[in-house]
């Protein structure tokens, strides 16, 4: 018997150094003011979600903000900062750039070329699968650098 379980630690033992040597998944983002962000400085850096908002009680805010709690790891993986705004009358400088009405989530690529809006909150599985449809997205799985989920 005692046999039976060295043979078994043997055979699992290169499988936890295996597992240890993977790369450590990537940790979750903490959403950032508008008025903190510094817009050149994420030029082909980071990917901004940004969601707007005219109160931060608006329902659909509250309800986006719910929505992307549940997995920022994936988030994080791409590269995404995420910016909120729910203060219309500080005039951000994302605000006056991508000029939003009401709630709104806009995904931008690294380029900060806004790619898609959307009037109504979106899960992170559908955030994750339109940021992977980016050209710039693309071109990093293609040579590898988007090691995370998707890449």
């Amino acid at each position: 018997m005692n046999l039976l379980r060295i043979a078994l630690v043997a055979a699992f033992l290169p499988l936890s150094a295996v597992a240890q040597d993977a790369p450590a998944p990537p940790t979750a983002i903490a959403p950032v003011a508008a008025a903190e962000v510094v817009w050149n400085d994420l030029l082909y850096l980071k990917r901004p979600v940004v969601v707007f908002a005219d109160s931060p009680n608006d329902p659909n805010f509250i309800r986006q903000m719910e929505l992307i709690a549940r997995d920022r790891g994936q988030l994080a993986a791409r590269d995404v900062i995420l910016i909120i705004d729910s203060d219309p009358a500080a005039r951000s400088e994302v605000r006056q750039k991508l000029r939003p009405r009401g709630f709104s989530l806009v995904l931008l690529d690294k380029d900060l070329r806004p790619v898609i809006r959307k009037p109504l909150p979106w899960d992170v599985r559908e955030i994750t699968n339109a940021i992977d449809k980016f050209p710039l997205r693309r071109q990093e799985i293609q040579q590898g650098a988007g090691r995370g989920l998707g890449g």
